[in-house]
C-alpha cells in the first residue's frame, strides 16, 4: 500500500473515531439532563428501553475506538492491509468497506466458519 492509500484511511479511521466520540458526548449530556420523568408506566418503560439501546450502542461504539486505535498503530507501524492470519495484502475494497479489518476475506469466512463448528458441538 503506498503512502497516498495510508494518508486516505489514516484520514478515514481519525474522522470515524471523532464523530464516535461527538455522539459519546451528545449521550452523555442527555444522561446527565437527569433521570426520565414520563408518568405513565407505559412511556417511562418505553424511555428506559430506548436508554437501554443507546448505552449498549454506545458501549460497542466505545469498543470500535479501541479497534480504530489499533488500526492507527498498524498503519503507523507498516502492518496495515496485510491479513494478521496469512500475511496476505488485505484488498483496498474490504479496506473501504471496514477500515478496522484485520483478515482477508477469506480468512474471515474461514474464521467464522471454525467459530460456528464451536459453537455447535
Amino acid at each position: 500500500m503506498n503512502e497516498r492509500q495510508l494518508a486516505f484511511f489514516r484520514r478515514a479511521l481519525k474522522k470515524w473515531k471523532q464523530e464516535i466520540i461527538y455522539e459519546s458526548k451528545e449521550t452523555l449530556a442527555h444522561l446527565q439532563d437527569g433521570p426520565i420523568q414520563e408518568a405513565d408506566l407505559n412511556d417511562r418503560a418505553s424511555s428506559e428501553t430506548d436508554w437501554g439501546l443507546e448505552l449498549r450502542t454506545r458501549d460497542r461504539q466505545r469498543k470500535l475506538t479501541s479497534k480504530i486505535d489499533s488500526a492507527l498503530r498498524r498503519i503507523e507501524e507498516g502492518e496495515y492491509g496485510y491479513c494478521q492470519v496469512t500475511g496476505e495484502p488485505i484488498s483496498l475494497d474490504r479496506l473501504k468497506a471496514r477500515p478496522i479489518a484485520t483478515m482477508t476475506v477469506e480468512a474471515q469466512e474461514a474464521h467464522e466458519r471454525n467459530e460456528k463448528i464451536s459453537r455447535d458441538q
